[in-house]
């Protein structure tokens, strides 16, 4: 199966509203900054997903001829803060936020006031930020996903699969899916959506063909979940995360996962590397877990592809990026922020959703 758009989601083309002039763009994102430089700030360069945003953003933002700036917070909000701070006093004429701390408004609702003190749109984009902040200023906006839909067709994705593929699934023939769900980061609307979603979809697939529930795979676990500590919903913790399960729950032990569900393909990708160094998931292998991420990267589909991952939901970096581009022409020349974009996906005046779509392979 190729790529599924769901729903009344998808944009003319990707993204394309009269992009004509907003493909890509500016100065690099780290020459030294001129006066009324576009700022953008990125969480972390870290980030598989932001980093594919980025360089389309760079690029778009480029062939606009927009001068532009990049900035890489680290996954720290104190540094961002700075970062901001500095841009303006720079003279900045327009910030561009993937902001690091979403656990509160704290963070963006400091950025929106030193914004408007300067009189300067912004625009947030991928990491929520409420209506209620965004509001509190008419040239504040936010370009987002609807980051439930996500979760809906993760869970829908993984409980068609199931449903056609329970008893091989089912390794130890005990008529229930054991399942790891490894959630990104804690207090993040999207993780948040997508941890309940995906299992709460699934199990409704499930119930419908006469199926039992999902089952967490540790009964001591109330949340259900696994967390990332740092918050970086990286493949790095997804692949100690899954050592640390494997440990116990294999073969073995007759108590195999047999489903793994993730935030983002970082940690997929991470937990299919551990169930690799285990002989798992391998083209020879007599074991192939099941593993189920987000994002649609180039490493998830080539993974995909080998038969060691099984699906994944697409997030549109190309999609973001051009509706970003769009926004800042719009927001500093005085137009409407969301004009040439597609009305169907603007939700009042305050946000913008990019669409999603499925990818399980060619």
């Amino acid at each position: 199966m190729k790529f599924r758009n769901f729903g009344k989601l998808a944009l003319a083309g990707t993204m394309a509203f009269s992009l004509a002039a907003c493909s890509s763009g500016g100065e690099g994102g780290s020459g030294a900054g001129a006066d009324g430089e576009v700022s953008v700030f990125y969480y972390t360069y870290g980030d598989t997903y932001i980093s594919s945003v980025r360089s389309n953003l760079d690029a778009d933002l480029k062939d606009a001829g927009i001068n532009y700036v990049d900035y890489d917070a680290n996954n720290n909000q104190t540094t961002q803060t700075e970062q901001v701070q500095t841009a303006i006093s720079k003279g900045s004429r327009c910030l561009v936020v993937n902001l690091v701390d979403t656990a509160s408004n704290d963070a963006a609702t400091n950025i929106i006031d030193q914004a408007q003190a300067a009189d300067i749109p912004v625009i947030f984009f991928n990491r929520s930020v409420s209506e209620e902040v965004i509001s509190t200023y008419d040239k504040a906006a936010f370009v987002g996903t609807d980051y439930e839909m996500a979760g809906k067709m993760q869970g829908d994705m993984i409980g068609d699969y199931l449903v056609e593929n329970f008893d091989k699934a089912d390794l130890n023939g005990d008529g229930e899916i054991s399942y790891v769900m490894f959630k990104g980061q804690q207090g993040n609307a999207e993780a948040d959506a997508r941890t309940e979603y995906a299992v709460k979809n699934a199990n409704e697939k499930l119930k419908a063909a006469g199926k039992k529930e999902l089952k967490f795979y540790d009964a001591s676990n109330s949340d259900k979940y696994l967390l990332d500590k740092d918050g970086a919903w990286s493949a790095a913790q997804g692949t100690d995360l899954m050592q640390t399960v494997l440990s116990q729950y294999n073969p073995s032990n007759d108590n195999m996962v047999e489903l793994v569900i993730a935030n983002n393909d970082d940690m997929a990708l991470g937990a299919i590397s551990a169930l690799e160094n285990e002989g798992y998931n391998k083209s020879d292998s007599e074991i192939v877990i099941p593993v189920f991420g987000v994002d649609a990267t180039d490493a998830a589909i080539a993974k995909i592809k080998e038969g060691a991952m099984t699906g994944t939901i697409k997030q549109d970096a190309e999609g973001m990026a051009a509706a970003l581009c769009r926004m800042v022409q719009n927001m500093t020349e005085g137009k409407d922020k969301f004009d040439g974009l597609d009305a169907e996906n603007v939700i009042g005046t305050w946000r913008i959703n990019i669409p999603y779509s499925t990818y399980t392979g060619e």
